[in-house]
């Protein structure tokens, strides 16, 4: 078929409706001299019929109709030619026998968790006899752990060891653990042997742990009576002496250093009594001695801290010893002089956020007096006892939360509010720097911090306007002594435990 084109303003198209005319006119009266094709015709007439249009065109038309009905036809047909989903029908399995199902079980590549067998099932022969009873273990090796504020009698007693031999063990080693209370952590090697019967407790047959650093027990059944051995261990007690320079803080300088944290929370709190931490800067130079005893099987204990000195480059330089006195143990400086200057010690390591006197309550939201200052710190950082005291009132406290009163005697008194955690009580006598409670956010309070009062007979004053002042000083004897162990302390190679009050063979002796 040719195809027609007629002429717009759009251009040269094809002329569909000249097409359509065309093929009606044909249809009707073909040319004489053209013979008479009706598959040609039929083919033409459903082309000029179009049973499928777009249905996206001429919305509402005729044409658009008559395939929208085409549409529900060829729907309707494939619905009624599909095929339907009926279930075929089948024949059941049969249920295997119980010889037939112990058979199969046996041959499964299953797990044995999974209820599968090894190998296949003997049958019982007339040699076979069932036991009365299930045989027990000669004997079962225990591992048991001092847990925090426990004590040897619980933990035996936890493992299953009798009461009959927890107090044998307890009465036996005694003198060697005071009070029975070990260290926290101490491993337990427990060996419990043949019982006589079902009824009654497994003996205890061996018991090995670690009493003390230097001292090794082992108790074990011989005879039918249990026996201690003891097992020394030696043990160097020389001080260790770490020195370094300050970098962007003392603690990170000397723990880089490899200063014990112990040994260096309590350095920071001798340092604090003497010069404000906010004044050290990078390039002053720190001295630490503390109590070390170390076992030849490697493990270390740290002591207390014996020596605390500070060489700063613009400042006065600070030596503080350790020393006891007169039943009382205090940090004196180089000089013998047992002095505490200054105002009263910061209760916490932070910083001030707040003074003393009139400002506008965050909370409230009008103005009133503080009758304190405020210690912006971390939640939980613990709070330390302004001077030494008697705690006369410990617990919740109105706008106060968790506060903490301190009577320092002379009519003078600190509180301490906000706290987290109270870790005093009521009648309780501290010391300076002693921890009383943790930084919290309890009460009429918008953050974690410490507010900090000061009292004169029962009034709040400025806690900046009060020096607390002790002095003791030493003299004779005692100041020779003093100064003979600074010299000792001063003398110690700087990472190396060298003999300064006795050699580790002498200490042995002595035990």
């Amino acid at each position: 078929m040719r195809a027609l084109f007629q002429e717009s303003q759009f251009g040269s198209q094809q002329g569909g409706a000249s097409v359509s005319l065309w093929m009606t006119d044909s249809l009707r009266n073909p040319p004489a001299s053209q013979p008479l094709n009706w598959r040609q015709r039929i083919e033409d007439w459903a082309q000029e019929i179009d049973l499928v249009p777009d249905l996206g065109q001429r919305v509402g038309s005729a044409i658009w109709f008559r395939g929208l009905a085409t549409c529900f036809g060829l729907c309707a047909a494939a619905l009624y030619l599909a095929p339907g989903f009926k279930a075929v029908p089948g024949t059941p399995t049969s249920l295997l026998a119980t010889a037939q199902y112990d058979e199969i079980r046996s041959q499964m590549v299953t797990p044995l968790a999974l209820g599968a067998n090894s190998g296949r099932r003997m049958g019982p022969t007339d040699a076979v006899q069932p036991l009365r009873e299930t045989p027990e273990r000669p004997q079962i090796a225990l591992n048991a752990q001092i847990g925090s504020s426990d004590s040897l009698s619980r933990a035996l007693s936890r493992a299953g060891v009798s009461g009959a031999d927890v107090s044998a063990v307890t009465g036996m080693v005694a003198r060697d653990i005071g009070g029975g209370m070990l260290k926290p952590g101490t491993r337990l090697d427990i060996m419990l042997g043949r019982r006589v019967s079902r009824d009654r407790p497994r003996p205890l047959d061996k018991l090995a742990f670690r009493a003390r650093l230097d001292l090794s027990l082992e108790i074990s059944r011989a005879g039918g009576q249990l026996q201690v051995k003891r097992i020394p261990i030696r043990v160097d007690n020389t001080p260790l002496r770490i020195q370094g320079v300050v970098g962007d803080s003392i603690y990170r300088s000397a723990r880089a250093a490899g200063a014990p944290p112990k040994a260096i929370q309590s350095f920071l709190r001798v340092i604090t009594q003497q010069v404000d931490l906010g004044s050290v800067g990078a390039g002053d130079r720190y001295d630490i001695v503390t109590e070390y005893r170390r076992a030849e099987t490697g493990d270390v204990e740290v002591g207390d801290l014996l020596f605390a000195g500070l060489r700063r480059r613009n400042g006065k330089a600070v030596d503080m010893l350790k020393w006891t006195t007169g039943g009382r143990t205090e940090w004196f400086e180089a000089s013998g002089v047992g002095e505490r200057r200054g105002v009263l010690s910061a209760p916490v390591n932070g910083r001030r956020s707040s003074g003393y006197g009139m400002r506008r309550h965050p909370i409230l939201g009008y103005t009133r007096m503080h009758a304190g200052i405020d210690f912006a710190a971390r939640y939980g950082s613990p709070i330390y006892a302004a001077t030494d005291g008697t705690i006369a009132f410990a617990g919740r406290h109105g706008g106060h939360g968790n506060y903490v009163r301190i009577q320092h005697g002379g009519g003078l008194a600190t509180g301490y509010a906000h706290m987290s955690r109270i870790a005093a009580s009521v009648g309780q006598r501290v010391r300076r720097g002693q921890v009383i409670g943790y930084v919290g956010s309890t009460g009429l309070s918008t953050g974690p911090h410490l507010h900090y009062e000061l009292y004169r007979n029962g009034r709040t004053i400025d806690p900046n306007s009060v020096r607390f002042t002790v002095t003791a000083q030493l003299a004779g004897r005692d100041l020779a002594a003093f100064r003979a162990r600074l010299a000792q302390l001063r003398g110690l190679a700087v990472g190396r435990r060298v003999e300064v009050a006795q050699s580790a063979d002498a200490a042995q002796g002595t035990q």
